[in-house]
């Protein structure tokens, strides 16, 4: 396994982050067990999560079952550098959700409790929240951190002036500030190349994509669909609007005898801004799939190759301006 700082920081995390979305909804306890305990053997020390996975209101599905993974012993907890999340729904009442200073201690507190942990190694603000003021964000945050219940806090699904504003606004209180963004990256959607990469790499956050594979549509689901395997209808749906990139895409990681899934990882890993793609395998056999990435370097030749089937952005304003 390879490892990096997440982002300007000392941390040191694994290049793949094992996604737990599917922890619960998808994939049963006993299985979600087994995927954690191959992912430390395998060295994948990163872990994501959200307070709202599980998708039942309230209920923090899936940190219960991590906590009850933690409960087993081991040394888990200490192999794991655990990124959990705030911001969704959590309840029926007016302050059950959202950046409030108040719902963020509360929040923290529910998922501690849930997760069965004293502190939590990334706090993420699962989206931006406009009604906050980014001194209420971080007096609140800053007040986790004394505690000792945070180690570092993130964002996810911001834009590029967002990190802006709100590390310049924790620079004005003589704090750490944000260490990470989550984003939506992949080679179908490149849009942060615009405006977060360049924010991220000026600011010094590390990058954590995830749906790193377009949702399933970049892991060769033309092969998938060829050997017999059924697609639901809103990914066939997808497949025919991408069908002729989609051929491009896997008759070219077919010339390079690789796997697509592993190409469009590899493809990202390139990127020194990005910490680490986030994987959400159902199955071990996913997990286990994922690290030929790690071996996989690209020429010149093949990216050019890639950015000509799925082309990408250039740095804001030369991207749509001279």
């Amino acid at each position: 396994m390879q490892y990096v700082n997440l982002g300007r920081t000392g941390l040191k995390v694994s290049r793949l982050c094992l996604g737990t979305m599917n922890f619960g909804p998808q994939t049963s306890e006993p299985d979600s067990y087994a995927i954690m305990d191959k992912a430390l053997e395998l060295g994948i020390n990163f872990f994501d999560t959200a307070n709202v996975y599980g998708w039942k209101k309230g209920e923090g599905v899936t940190e219960q079952i991590i906590g009850r993974w933690w409960a087993q012993g081991g040394e888990r907890r200490d192999k794991v550098v655990l990124a959990t999340k705030v911001y969704g729904d959590m309840g029926e009442w007016p302050n059950t959700s959202r950046l409030s200073a108040l719902h963020i201690r509360k929040a923290c507190d529910a998922s501690l409790k849930r997760l069965q942990t004293d502190y939590i190694d990334l706090y993420q603000m699962h989206h931006v929240y406009r009604d906050s003021p980014w001194d209420e964000i971080w007096q609140a945050m800053d007040l986790l951190v004394q505690q000792g219940k945070v180690l570092y806090v993130g964002s996810s699904n911001f834009a590029g002036w967002h990190v802006a504003q709100a590390n310049e606004a924790a620079r004005r209180r003589g704090t750490l500030g944000l260490v990470s963004e989550q984003s939506i990256y992949h080679l179908m959607k490149r849009d942060i190349e615009r405006e977060m990469i360049p924010a991220c790499r000026e600011y010094g956050l590390g990058i954590i994509p995830w749906s790193p594979l377009g949702g399933g549509l970049l892991g060769g689901v033309l092969q998938k669909q060829s050997a017999g395997r059924r697609s639901s209808d809103d990914m066939q749906r997808r497949v025919d609007a991408e069908r002729p990139r989609l051929e491009a895409w896997e008759n070219l990681c077919a010339e390079l005898g690789e796997k697509p899934a592993d190409v469009a990882l590899a493809w990202m890993l390139q990127n020194p801004v990005i910490t680490a793609p986030i994987i959400g395998p159902r199955t071990m056999d996913q997990l286990e799939g994922s690290l030929r990435a790690l071996e996989i370097t690209l020429s010149d030749e093949v990216n050019k190759k890639i950015d000509a089937i799925f082309p990408g952005y250039r740095t804001s304003p030369e991207d749509y301006a001279w």
